[in-house]
């Protein structure tokens, strides 16, 4: 029967363009005249239709008054970012980055990226900085993210996958040692698996020097001192030991090394880990008998564990706890990360990092570097070797690199030592800037490039389960727009030749058979995923080494990726934190995140609606010290450290350790949080040390 109700508009399937979920959601054009979107529910396996308010309010992004139309060029006249065209822009960008690579060698061109990226647009820059500049000078800010967790994961299993089984597996196990996470306000859509957890029946333990909205959910909150993660997980195992509930039986199957790992634990008996952490033994031996006695448990990490200059071997020691425990290999059991950024996962694996190749292949194997020069048509002894990580490479700028590119990544807010960084992007010969939002690196740069976002690309990322998901364009960037494949594709044409532009194709699917190629036979394997299968499966799971095979959703059941399969205990010992408190500096400060922004906030500092929720920065501190030095909630105060120093008012609170102080890192200029924090660097990941360096906190104004 017919009927006048109007036709519904059609709703193009997508994922959210911020975190590691990526929150499947749908996208229709929005009543009205303005050409908006609005965002509607999608029953997706990872959120079944719940976003946070990010999610929701992601279309505000397109706007014209919020992210950049056209290209702009530093005019020498006045010194001034002034529209220009695309021609003149991309002219200038290959007219100097050509100098700087014949004045002074490739290596004096840099490249930094971003885990926001689509694994298309990740793999094309790895490829270009390595066959167009020939540089071994590219890194990203994934670095900054989850490489302490990818480090002790290659150690331990053999590969990467931040989560080895899928997140709906977190409701079904036994126990969940969650450290250093707040997913309350990070993921929030990702908390109903703790609810579920609960409610069928298991428990949670949260460690975290604050009580967050997470550690309220907590069956257990345990409290350590910011940097002393390391020495918490120690004591757990020694408990584990002295106790006799270590999986004799799972070691000897399936794991090694355990011998010289067990001798380092014995080491952290339960008192002297109460003296270095905080947390008082009978709540360590609680924790040991929640995870012990449920039928199987799991600890996911995230960055609070991570960031620090040990923070591999504090990931290591946890894989340790649950090596020695049995919860790992085994179903509704195991160690996982949770990855921070979007495109987090994929982004390293193909190439944007400065030691890895496409298919997580190391830059340094002869036979990774021959499969891959393979695909990109070029020989082998032409690829550079590896480069410097992130810090190292933006700590080189103006020196020994002169010129960067930076596609996707604001490091003048999101770098540690952050005023430093941002005075050495100023001493660089050359600054080009590909970005959707004018962000405080960009404002710096000699050319900024406007390209497009979420929306309007479609385009391949890689969630923290290690699930190949894909986004489809729901709308046509505006007309003096260009994706990033665009841009790289003429760069090379510029640089190189009209052959080598050939081999950046500007059709995402055509970018993706290649890096299917690239990929085959590595670790992180996607030559069996397609486009249509992505599509049909609601993502497919790596590794998928051919067409016909399923995907991997769970790592590890049958054997572990090393040599010999089995599972490798790596023996570490605590250590201090780079930087320890003194008469000077006497508090610790920790950064983190808050539920309405997002990394550095250049994108959701500029939505109404979230920067309403979180206007600015702000310094969390208990009344203890808040009445030391003389503030109330709401005063302004100052924090200083040995590298300098930010302002913003007290967010006075029970929540924290009287010891320590939080700031969120997500503002630029006098509330900089990373102006403070240490860059002493992870001897394996080169993780920054983020979240725990030493300050001193004083009043900023007259109290209240």
């Amino acid at each position: 029967m017919l009927t006048d109700a109007p036709v519904p508009a059609a709703v193009t399937p997508t994922h959210c363009p911020y975190c590691s979920l990526q929150c499947g959601m749908g996208l229709r054009a929005a009543a009205g005249a303005d050409g908006g979107l609005d965002v509607v529910p999608r029953d997706f396996p990872v959120n079944r239709g719940a976003l946070c308010g990010k999610g929701s309010s992601a279309p505000a992004l397109l706007s014209r008054g919020l992210r950049l139309t056209e290209p702009l060029v530093r005019r020498p006249a006045t010194g001034l970012l002034e529209p220009a065209t695309w021609e003149e822009a991309l002219e200038l960008v290959a007219e100097r980055l050509g100098s700087v690579r014949q004045g002074y060698g490739a290596d004096a061109v840099g490249v930094f990226g971003g885990g926001g990226l689509t694994n298309e647009k990740a793999y094309a820059l790895g490829k270009f900085a390595r066959v167009v500049l020939g540089t071994s000078q590219i890194d990203y800010n994934g670095r900054f993210c989850m490489s302490s967790a990818a480090a002790a994961h290659q150690r331990a299993f053999g590969v990467d996958r931040g989560l080895p089984f899928p997140l709906e597996d977190v409701a079904r196990t036994g126990c969940v040692i969650l450290a250093g996470s707040n997913l309350a306000e990070t993921m929030p859509p990702a908390v109903r698996y703790l609810r579920e957890l609960r409610e069928n029946g298991g428990k949670l333990i949260v460690i975290d020097p604050r009580r967050t909205k997470t550690a309220e959910q907590a069956d257990l909150h345990l409290a350590p001192r910011p940097g002393t993660d390391l020495a918490l997980a120690l004591g757990l195992l020694h408990l584990v030991v002295a106790q006799g509930r270590v999986d004799e039986e799972f070691i000897r199957e399936r794991a090694s090394g355990w011998e010289a790992a067990r001798a380092a634990v014995m080491a952290h008996w339960p008192e002297l880990v109460e003296k270095i952490t905080g947390v008082p033994v009978p709540q360590l031996r609680t924790a040991v008998a929640m995870f012990c006695d449920a039928p199987d448990g799991m600890v996911l990490t995230a960055r609070g564990a991570e960031q620090h200059a040990k923070g591999t071997d504090t990931v290591g020691a946890w894989i340790n706890f649950c090596l020695a425990t049995g919860r790992a290999g085994r179903p509704l059991s195991g160690y996982g990360c949770l990855t921070g950024q979007g495109n987090g996962q994929g982004g390293r694996e193909h190439g944007q990092k400065a030691d890895q190749l496409p298919g997580y292949r190391k830059l340094t194997d002869p036979a990774a570097r021959a499969h891959v020069a393979g695909v990109w048509g070029v020989e082998p002894d032409s690829l550079p070797g590896p480069g410097r990580s992130a810090y190292e490479l933006l700590d080189a700028l103006g020196d020994d690199v002169k010129a960067l590119l930076v596609m996707g990544s604001n490091p003048v807010v999101s770098a540690p030592r952050a005023a430093h960084i941002e005075g050495r992007l100023r001493e660089l010969d050359f600054l080009a800037v590909a970005d959707v939002v004018l962000s405080e690196t960009a404002e710096l740069a000699d050319v900024v490039l406007p390209v497009t976002q979420w929306a309007e690309e479609t385009g391949t990322m890689t969630n923290l389960e290690g699930r190949v998901l894909l986004r489809r364009a729901a709308l046509t960037p505006p007309e003096h727009v260009r994706s990033d494949l665009e841009v790289l594709n003429s760069l090379a044409e510029m640089l190189g030749s009209e052959s080598t532009a050939k081999g950046f194709p500007v059709d995402p699917e055509e970018v993706f058979e290649e890096l299917r190629l690239a990929s085959a036979g590595g670790a992180a394997d996607y030559s069996g995923i397609s486009y249509a299968r992505i599509e049909a499966e609601d993502g497919v799971f790596w590794p998928c080494p051919e067409e016909g095979h399923p995907g991997t959703p769970r790592l590890f059941l049958d054997r572990f990726a090393t040599e010999d399969g089995r599972a490798r205990f790596v023996e570490v010992a605590h250590r201090e934190p780079d930087e320890e408190t003194d008469a000077d500096y006497p508090v610790v400060l920790t950064t983190g995140r808050v539920l309405a922004q997002y990394q550095s906030g250049a994108q959701t500092r500029r939505v109404p609606e979230l920067n309403a929720a979180a206007p600015g920065a702000y310094v969390e501190m208990h009344p203890l010290l808040a009445g030391r030095i003389g503030v109330g909630d709401g005063d302004p105060v100052t924090v200083t450290s040995r590298r300098g120093r930010a302002t913003a008012p007290a967010r006075v609170t029970g929540a924290i350790r009287s010891d320590t102080v939080f700031m969120p890192f997500h503002w630029a200029g006098e509330g900089r949080a990373n102006n403070l924090t240490n860059p002493a660097l992870d001897p394996v990941s080169k993780m920054p040390e983020f979240k725990a360096c030493a300050v001193r906190v004083e009043r900023a104004g007259p109290a209240t």
